[in-house]
């Protein structure tokens, strides 16, 4: 697969790196080996770039994958929803105890939203200070929102942004606002033309936009502004499936076949703010007693009505 360098970090990263949140506990809850497998079927394909976080708890899957040193080349990113200087150290050590590495690729703030750089600037300083120690290479931020992400381009110390596009604009935000894809890539170029390295994610907008499987890849593969894309896959086909798209064996009318997914909230990401609930004509949505959204898919027409609407992208399908 090709590569790229990723901005001014200097890494050489594939043009596609694979998200592994999709099989770990969050998700497709497969068991470590076979997750490792997965992984390890990918590097052997050619893939190099890898991203995870704190959260997702998939350290493992990786750590297993890469247990007899056979891919010295791979590129990890992890990331962490710590606020506080102490708390992101600790989730920097944790990755490179975890993860059996001396120092880890890239390191970001995850999700972060507008007007947090402010709250979050302990957190900063930490990845600041970690790459001054050797700790971590690169350093930068995750993000659903535009002004986010436009503010990422004039922070002199970010090396790489991971913003969040997609051909409908799912997920997008500005401010409490949803923001469009056209201003999303205003401010991807300007993190580009700054130097910033930049990969995407969710391209498909969690699932609700692989029934059109090429057209959501060529909207991202054809942006020179976006280094690589970070797609999450599940299983062996995920990733010939992707390989068959860029080296272009794929035919035209070839779409994934989407008929056995089903709609999920994810509870990790979940608010409560019922915003899901409102929007399903079915009223499938209901509240757990935890105060958040599920499913009921004896109910779930798969419409996608939810998906849109929803503030922090917990919808997905798969």
């Amino acid at each position: 697969m090709k590569k790229t360098v990723l901005g001014k970090s200097g890494l050489k990263v594939t043009v596609a790196g694979f998200g592994v949140l999709p099989i770990g506990p969050s998700q497709l809850k497969l068991p470590v080996e076979e997750g490792a497998e997965i992984i390890r079927y990918a590097l052997d394909k050619g893939i190099n770039f890898m991203d995870t976080a704190q959260y997702y708890r998939t350290y493992p899957y990786i750590s297993k994958a890469l247990e007899d040193g056979k891919y010295d080349d791979v590129i990890i990113c992890s990331k962490s929803l710590c606020e506080d200087y102490d708390g992101m150290m600790d989730a920097i050590y944790e990755a490179r105890r975890d993860l059996n590495r001396e120092k880890i690729d890239i390191f970001l703030m995850h999700e972060v939203r507008s007007g947090q750089l402010e709250e979050r600037k302990g957190a900063w300083q930490a990845l600041v200070d970690a790459k001054a120690q050797g700790l971590v290479h690169s350093i930068g931020l995750s993000t659903h929102h535009v002004d986010t992400t436009m503010a990422a381009a004039d922070m002199e110390e970010l090396d790489v942004v991971f913003p969040l596009i997609n051909y409908m604009g799912l997920g997008i935000r500005k401010g409490e606002e949803f923001a469009t894809k056209e201003e999303m890539m205003a401010a991807i170029k300007k993190c580009h033309d700054a130097g910033k390295g930049v990969f995407s994610m969710k391209a498909f907008g969690g699932g609700s936009l692989t029934a059109n499987y090429q057209q959501a890849l060529d909207y991202v593969f054809e942006k020179d502004e976006i280094d690589s894309v970070m797609i999450g896959f599940g299983k062996k086909s995920d990733v010939d499936d992707i390989f068959a798209y860029l080296d272009g064996t794929m035919p035209k009318d070839y779409n994934p076949d989407v008929s056995k997914k089903k709609v999920y909230v994810n509870q990790e990401d979940c608010e409560g703010c019922g915003a899901c609930k409102r929007a399903c004509p079915a009223g499938a949505i209901f509240y757990n007693e935890d105060g958040l959204a599920e499913v009921d898919h004896e109910k779930c027409l798969t419409c996608g009505y939810c998906s849109p609407v929803c503030p922090v992208r917990a919808v997905i399908m798969y």
